[in-house]
């Protein structure tokens, strides 16, 4: 277990890292309004999800540890769902409605995509 635990640690560290780099450096190109950070987070985030779940599908010899790393941990720290939700609470309680009804459907139809794109893809080569 404590292993197990270890995997996932340093995966959602990194996935964390990752995730605060995209956001600062998206937060210099874009400011107040949409929430671009965590859109292009959570879409990277499930097209990233995608891809590894075939490749851990496709290679069933590889170590079930790594898909703790990557997917439970780095995705995991990765993606920000929290912050997906808090933000459209914030949208909400700012009368944001247009904001918050474009993020969300976009939020979700972009994730489900990028989702089954990364294991079309896997699968595909």
């Amino acid at each position: 277990m404590f292993r197990t635990l270890v995997f996932v640690a340093i995966g959602g560290g990194l996935g964390s890292v990752f995730r605060y780099l995209v956001s600062f450096y998206t937060n210099r190109f874009f400011t107040q309004g949409f929430p671009y950070a965590t859109f292009i987070v959570n879409v990277v985030g499930c097209f990233l999800i995608g891809v590894l779940f075939g490749i851990f599908e496709k290679k069933t010899e590889l170590n079930p540890n790594l898909s703790l790393l990557f997917i439970t941990g780095f995705c995991g720290g990765f993606t920000t769902f929290s912050t997906f939700s808090f933000e459209n609470m914030n949208l909400l309680n700012t009368h944001q409605y247009s904001l918050f009804a474009l993020y969300t459907t976009l939020s979700i139809v972009f994730g489900l995509f990028a989702v089954f794109l990364g294991d079309y893809l896997v699968k595909s080569f």
